[in-house]
């Protein structure tokens, strides 16, 4: 039995993994994914592959957190002590990513107080993301306060900080979506950007979109980085677990829905239909999209709310990973929650440095012709996650066998789909996670 503390409530789990879900990853990375991609057939593509391969992984994930009770590190050695190591590969993802994670997170944060403060405009010259991020002192200022705040949160511990800083994020996440999605569409020529995001074009269909799109379901889901482990391992068995997969798929893939909503009509509006815009990947968010917000009739506070969401899905995303690797440490060295908090957050600001002045002092110093942080991104995200998803599925597949997590979902209520879970785990997902991996080796797409 589990003696650490968890979930009061599912809805308390659903919104605390929908708030790991959904991040940068979903108001940055799939609208700009969708554009490149054919718009409308991408985002068909990629619902499919959220009900088939992500329901499947993220199940998989929150199951052997639940049945174990314990972090990443520990889970799978605690099912088959011939396969602990799978829990260290685990480990190493989100200790690889939150550090550079949290880079972004202070950009967000820096952005967010610029539009507050009703300097907005100053944001859509072209020189200013440029200019700021070159900096030494002001990105590392702004790092240091992401990191802050979110070790604040985690020291509360899981009900008093997670939960309950979900329970509230998440609702106005939603809403503010919602709203800034509807006034997108309201834009000159908007609507022609609507019909290219959401009217799938088969003529644009190729393996590249289906690729790009199992990609996006780690970002958008959390996925093969411990998270969803972490908190299966601090949800109820009461709880019915399928049910609370599919809810969190429902509020992760509608969040990347509305994110689409949002941006791709509003960048048509500005750019009189041009998609190209919209390719402009980590620029979109802050070079193209504070010149539209400066084209537009209250753009100021269209900026300044738009900010302060990505800032909310970015904080809630920084969370669970900060969760994940302190889970880790209370585990494995038996560290209380606000030491540990301590020890990553110092930890985390001094591994984040190399990112930051990657862009500005030591841009010269790039590893395999990349940045710090691209390199940190590149490794974590299409390597090891990769490879961390495709242990996973071969060792519930094939070692412990799907019954494991049948086992798990039957303790609060019916395994409703049984059949094509173990469809996936043995035959489907690990071919895609092959596929994933060798298209990121080989640099495909």
């Amino acid at each position: 039995m589990k003696t650490k503390s968890g979930f009061s409530t599912r809805v308390g789990f659903v919104l605390a993994a929908a708030g790991s879900a959904v991040g940068l990853g979903n108001l940055w990375r799939f609208p700009y994914l969708a554009a490149k991609y054919g718009g409308g057939i991408f985002l068909l593509v990629y619902l499919i592959l959220a009900i088939t391969f992500g329901f499947t992984l993220m199940l998989t994930e929150i199951a052997i957190g639940r049945k174990t009770g314990k972090s990443c590190i520990d889970a799978f050695g605690v099912l088959n002590k011939k396969c602990s190591f799978i829990g260290y590969i685990v480990a190493i993802v989100p200790i690889i990513i939150f550090p550079y994670y949290s880079v972004i997170g202070g950009w967000v944060t820096k952005f967010v107080t610029l539009f507050v403060s009703g300097k907005g405009s100053e944001a859509a010259s072209d020189e200013y993301f440029g200019g700021f991020i070159g900096q030494v002192g002001e990105p590392l200022f702004y790092l240091a306060i992401f990191i802050g705040i979110t070790a604040v949160i985690i020291m509360f511990g899981v009900q008093k900080g997670i939960e309950n800083v979900s329970k509230f994020l998440m609702p106005v996440l939603a809403v503010m979506t919602v709203g800034i999605g509807i006034y997108s569409l309201t834009l000159p020529g908007a609507m022609d950007g609507f019909i290219y995001y959401i009217k799938p074009n088969f003529e644009e269909f190729s393996i590249k979109t289906v690729v790009a799109a199992m990609g996006q379901l780690f970002y958008s889901m959390s996925l093969a980085m411990g998270i969803m482990i972490t908190y299966g391992s601090y949800m109820s068995k009461k709880n019915n677990l399928e049910k609370s997969v599919r809810q969190i798929e429902i509020f992760d893939t509608g969040i990347a829905f509305m994110a689409g909503v949002m941006i791709i009509p509003a960048v048509f509006s500005f750019s009189n239909g041009d998609p190209n815009m919209l390719e402009k990947g980590p620029t979109l968010m802050f070079v193209i999209l504070p010149k539209v917000f400066n084209s537009m009739a209250g753009g100021q506070i269209v900026g300044a709310a738009f900010f302060i969401l990505v800032f909310l899905a970015a904080l809630t995303s920084a969370v669970s990973l900060m969760e994940t690797i302190l889970s880790v440490l209370m585990d494995k060295f038996n560290i209380g929650r606000i030491p540990g908090c301590l020890l990553i957050l110092f930890a985390s600001f001094l591994i984040a440095i190399p990112s930051s002045l990657g862009f500005g002092i030591w841009s010269d110093i790039t590893i395999f012709g990349m940045s710090f942080l691209d390199f940190f991104d590149y490794i974590s995200n299409n390597i090891l996650m990769p490879i961390a998803g495709l242990l996973t599925c071969l060792f519930i597949g094939y070692i412990v066998k799907p019954k494991t997590v049948e086992e798990e979902i039957r303790l609060s209520g019916p395994f409703k789909g049984k059949a094509l879970y173990n469809v996936m785990v043995k035959y489907v997902s690990p071919v895609f996670m092959v596929v994933i991996l060798v298209s990121s080796v080989i640099g495909y797409v």
